[in-house]
């Protein structure tokens, strides 16, 4: 009788542990921020570098530069701005032709040093291109292998192919971190980053170019992101928003504030390749500095080995977890089903749930594609575009900062909704105002709202989804964002058909971004929501027009008990 009642007390005890989140109670006793954390934060910071070099690096590698005309092999022992003046047709006017020459005795105009005449028909290059080298002061793809006018779109589709890449990989290793464990993904991913940017460096044509960045691709997010979320996990609640923010601003945006500059004084695509590639393999030392997830570990039942890693963590933060704490933890960590297993599916058939993920699709797509295209038009705007990306990443910097202090003080919708209408608001201006430095102004101050309200939609989603459908349904948000990063660089290769025409489209969808916004539940303040009834509740009641009528009811209510008062005094 004794044992069947202090049976039914653990059981009791180890429900309740479950639903006060295990890693959340532990946490409390080993040290939410402790000397652990914070190594292991300054550890994995070189992998947080090359995840943002996979991703900017191919922009270095492919740019084009602004000045570039027709080789004419009898030409080619004049000094460069008389074979230019020679054989572009224009060239006087400072107007010429990239991709057309004329069709004449180029002997004669040697001998007279005289450019045709307008009469002389025109005809498409025959002998190559030649590149003027003084905005981009270096060879790339582009310019080795002569990938402009009739091959132009060559460099948009390697692009696109290497997002393509993202959205397979995001997948594909998002399955295999739920199979395998999050650290060998970790390492899987960051060698196959590595190899396929070695590899990039010895491929001479357009397929196996495109192979390259498509493998790059793969790697893409999973390289970093399944570590920065072993990382919020091992951090207490009340430090994760800066934490979150922090690791982006120091990772993320300062290797892309420094990329440029890397790559100038390079001077060399390969040798640039090799630099931002090569460290990605010291993530072999991973499982010698990386922990495995602990949430992980739970759910697979190998609660022995989880709690060696606490252990590690109470010898490190010199703390200490209570032992009926640790002893409810171990039983609870051990059992056979320890975690709900439910497909995304499950939650999808709930309409609230449902509704709220199309309109979490809407709002990735429409920040992911505004975040990458603004980037990518850095070289469109007639300044260098080394120094316009580098200030881009440094209001990128500044907007990951802004997040941290403007989620908990305004509030998600706030925080996200007006960030994502003012950047609508400077495109629309932008596509109004001359090219150069006003336009490039606008874009960039547009782009760092857009991040506001990007990171801050990051953040949010995993306040919205309920827990057992979290990691998958932040997976396919991730998703709809590269599916949307693969049509960017089109858009920005539109400016071809009109030089505005991007700016229009990166505009109408912040636009549209900002009007779903609105319509999403506010979650500032309220406990993450552990079962889809909690997510059907905080859609239910927290959402902006559920507010207003609640405010409607509780006004109309108050009208009623005052006219009770004053007929009851009366």
């Amino acid at each position: 009788m004794a044992n069947k009642k202090q049976s039914g007390e653990n059981e009791k005890s180890i429900s309740s542990f479950h639903d006060a989140d295990i890693l959340e109670e532990v946490l409390q006793h080993v040290g939410d921020f402790g000397r652990y954390q914070k190594l292991l934060i300054m550890a994995t910071m070189p992998l947080g570098f090359t995840f943002a070099y996979v991703y900017f690096v191919q922009m270095f590698i492919t740019v084009t530069p602004e000045n570039y005309w027709c080789r004419i092999p009898e030409l080619a022992n004049l000094s460069v701005e008389l074979r230019r003046n020679l054989s572009a047709p224009g060239a006087l006017t400072g107007q010429w032709d990239h991709c057309q020459t004329f069709d004449t005795n180029w002997t004669k105009v040697l001998e007279t040093l005289t450019p045709p005449t307008g009469r002389d028909p025109l005809v498409p290059c025959q002998h190559g291109w030649e590149f003027e080298l003084s905005d981009i002061p270096y060879h790339t793809v582009t310019t080795e292998r002569e990938w402009v006018c009739d091959r132009a779109s060559y460099i948009p589709f390697a692009q696109s192919v290497f997002f393509v890449g993202s959205v397979t990989g995001t997948f594909t290793f998002g399955l295999l971190a739920d199979r395998f464990g999050r650290v060998p993904a970790v390492i899987a991913t960051n060698l196959i980053g590595g190899v396929s940017g070695v590899a990039t460096i010895f491929t001479s044509g357009l397929w196996d170019f495109v192979f390259c960045r498509f493998l790059a691709g793969l790697t893409y997010d999973n390289c970093f992101m399944i570590l920065y979320i072993i990382i919020l996990e091992f951090v207490g609640s009340q430090y994760r928003t800066w934490v979150a923010n922090l690791i982006l601003a120091f990772s993320f945006a300062i290797a892309g504030i420094t990329l440029p500059w890397m790559a100038l004084y390079i001077a060399d695509w390969r040798m640039l390749m090799w630099v931002t590639s090569a460290p990605m393999f010291i993530v072999i030392l991973a499982p010698w500095f990386l922990p495995e997830s602990v949430r992980w570990l739970v759910s697979r039942g190998r609660g022995n080995e989880a709690v060696t890693i606490l252990k590690r963590i109470e010898r490190i933060n010199r703390t200490k977890i209570p032992d009926e704490i640790m002893d409810e933890f171990i039983v609870f960590s051990n059992r056979d089903e320890v975690e709900d297993r439910q497909s995304i599916f499950s939650m999808l058939r709930s309409t609230k749930l449902r509704n709220t993920m199309i309109k979490l699709i809407i709002v990735f797509m429409g920040c992911g594609c505004v975040f990458d295209g603004v980037m990518r038009l850095s070289n469109s705007f007639g300044l260098s575009f080394f120094a316009v990306f580098s200030v881009n990443e440094v209001s990128e910097f500044m907007a990951i900062v802004a997040v941290a202090v403007l989620l908990d003080r305004f509030g998600r919708r706030t925080s996200t909704c007006g960030p994502a209408l003012i950047c609508s608001t400077l495109l629309f201006i932008a596509s109004f105002v001359r090219d150069g430095l006003p336009r490039a102004g606008l874009a960039i101050a547009a782009r760092l709202f857009s991040i506001i309200s990007y990171t801050g939609a990051m953040q949010w989603c995993t306040e919205i989804i309920p827990t057992p459908f979290r990691a998958s349904g932040v997976s396919i948000l991730h998703m709809s964002a590269y599916l949307a990063n693969v049509f960017s660089p089109f858009i920005v290769f539109s400016d071809r058909i009109w030089s505005k025409l991007p700016l229009v489209i990166f505009n109408t969808a912040a636009f549209i971004t900002t009007a779903v916004f609105m319509t999403l539940p506010e979650t500032k303040g309220l406990p993450m929501p552990q079962t889809r009834a909690d997510g059907e509740k905080i859609i239910r009641e927290h959402s902006l027009f559920s507010i207003r009528r609640k405010d409607t009811e509780n006004s109309e209510n108050n009208a009623e008990i005052r006219k009770l008062y004053e007929e009851n005094v009366l």
